[in-house]
């Protein structure tokens, strides 16, 4: 038995799910899938790989994974929250596979170093690699914040570390169809508006410290703090200038720079007009789905 237990989301995965359980087979740790009404053969196949399901209702991503780590009964001192479209390579193989507990008493959360896929792309530049994310960390001391609508974390006190070697290779299959990405992100903006506008109100908080030479996630709020300074309408074009030039997104190729002006941009910029949108209708409170 592992000192670590896997916990993923999933709905309707079944195009997924099979990568990354078998990117994570032979590591004989605990699976935890928690479904929101799959429809496909995604709780099947978590099935074969004698994974524990537990189904519950879709609300927002934070939510999910609160949900998920409030009702598991995880035994492990660790847990590794994954995504279903995200794959472990060999190299984060190894070094979860020569993980011991007693080497990492003074460390409560591991970030592991992701690569960026879209339509088969790499996305290396654009400040898109590397890209650090909190997924590993202490039972019963990570959490996930509530704060936030959508940009989903965990959040743990004390020390954590990074893994620079070793990936988690995320792509999403489904947004290969450029339709299912532009659906799926205009219901994320309505998300985000609506947090946002929350935020204007002081209704909302950061739960992060920002600090912009801390961790990644202090660094990450710090970033999203100045964010929200910026005027609206203006920001989605500063922040497409600073992916493509300051960043090097044009290095990326014609699929590339798509990725950058779909998500740095045409994404933030409905952002903002549902903001205005919901600003003028006086309606702060009730979110818009």
């Amino acid at each position: 038995m592992t000192d670590f237990s896997f916990i993923i989301l999933t709905f309707n995965e079944e195009q997924h799910l099979p990568r990354l359980l078998k990117s994570i087979e032979g590591l004989n740790a605990p699976i935890y899938i928690l479904d929101s009404g799959s429809t496909d053969d995604t709780l099947k196949i978590a099935q074969e790989y004698k994974a524990e399901v537990k189904i519950h209702a879709f609300e927002n991503h934070p939510k999910q994974w609160d949900f998920a780590l409030q009702n598991f009964d995880i035994k492990t001192p660790w847990i590794i929250g994954l995504d279903a479209d995200q794959i472990v390579t060999p190299e984060l193989f190894l070094q979860l596979q020569t993980f011991k507990n007693e080497n990492f008493l003074n460390v409560n959360g591991i970030y592991f170093n992701r690569k960026n896929f879209f339509k088969g792309k790499w996305i290396k530049y654009g400040g898109f690699y590397p890209k650090y994310l909190l997924k590993m960390f202490r039972t019963d001391i990570g959490y996930s914040d509530l704060n936030e609508n959508m940009d989903h974390r965990f959040i743990v006190a004390e020390k954590t570390i990074i893994w620079k070697k070793g990936h988690i290779l995320e792509e999403n299959l489904k947004e290969n169809r450029i339709s299912f990405w532009i659906d799926k992100h205009n219901k994320y903006s309505d998300l985000i508006a609506q947090e946002e506008v929350e935020r204007l109100n002081n209704l909302r908080g950061q739960t992060i410290k920002p600090k912009f030479f801390g961790s990644p996630d202090e660094r990450n709020a710090s970033l999203k703090r100045l964010w929200w300074k910026l005027p609206l309408g203006l920001r989605p074009f500063l922040y497409l200038s600073y992916r493509l030039i300051y960043k090097l997104g044009i290095f990326d190729g014609s699929t590339g720079i798509l990725f950058h002006f779909l998500q740095g941009f045409w994404f933030r910029l409905m952002v903002d007009v549902k903001i205005k949108e919901i600003i003028k209708s006086k309606d702060v409170n009730s979110p818009k789905n």
